[in-house]
């Protein structure tokens, strides 16, 4: 499957973007996409998400998917663990990947809720990215210390979860004890339905 994304046109005097796809790299708990609302004020985009999200989109994203830009394209890769639905999308010559909050830097997405999985994100991660090369860039959702990029090499060498064995990282999630998300319960059902529920 071949999606459009958005693409850049640049001239000397200005700069116009169009878009054509929304892509969510799983049905968040902590805050409401944005998908549905720009949908309604951007004639043709669509949305896309993991066709294990349990949510509803535009297009359905599995294993091996490609979303084309240009001359480029990501390819899907399923790594669940974080949640049932979680994607990450690597760059065509494999320089860079997008984990969504599947691997963050020098961390991961935790596992205790919305079909979390310990075991299934140690896997997704030593099998699904950690197997790209070491100099392949790592861009996470988002990192609570403002970091913006990692390395593959750099993960794999010093990530203080994801280098455990996989015993030893299934007992440090399966005992993290962290509240609940604020707005699990709004968010998760909103995202169901491309953040447009109640609104």
């Amino acid at each position: 499957m071949t999606s459009t994304c958005p693409f850049l046109y640049v001239n000397l005097h200005f700069i116009t973007v169009f878009f054509f796809l929304i892509v969510n790299t799983h049905c968040h708990a902590d805050h409401i996409t944005s998908s549905g609302l720009m949908k309604k004020r951007v004639a043709g985009l669509k949305s896309a998400i993991s066709k294990f999200s349990g949510a509803s989109a535009d297009i359905l994203l599995s294993e091996g998917d490609k979303i084309a830009f240009g001359k480029h394209y990501l390819t899907v890769r399923e790594t669940p663990g974080h949640t049932d639905g979680c994607l990450t999308f690597v760059s065509a010559d494999e320089s860079m990947i997008f984990t969504g909050d599947c691997l963050l830097i020098r961390g991961c997405g935790r596992t205790d809720f919305q079909q979390g999985c310990p075991k299934c994100l140690y896997d997704s991660v030593h099998d699904k990215i950690f197997t790209l090369p070491d100099n392949c860039l790592i861009y996470p959702a988002h990192d609570y210390l403002g970091q913006t990029v990692s390395t593959v090499g750099e993960e794999r060498k010093f990530n203080p979860r994801l280098t455990m064995s996989k015993d030893e990282f299934v007992e440090t999630m399966n005992n993290l004890n962290l509240p609940k998300p604020f707005k699990i319960d709004v968010s998760v059902s909103a995202n169901l339905v491309c953040g447009l529920h109640g609104l």
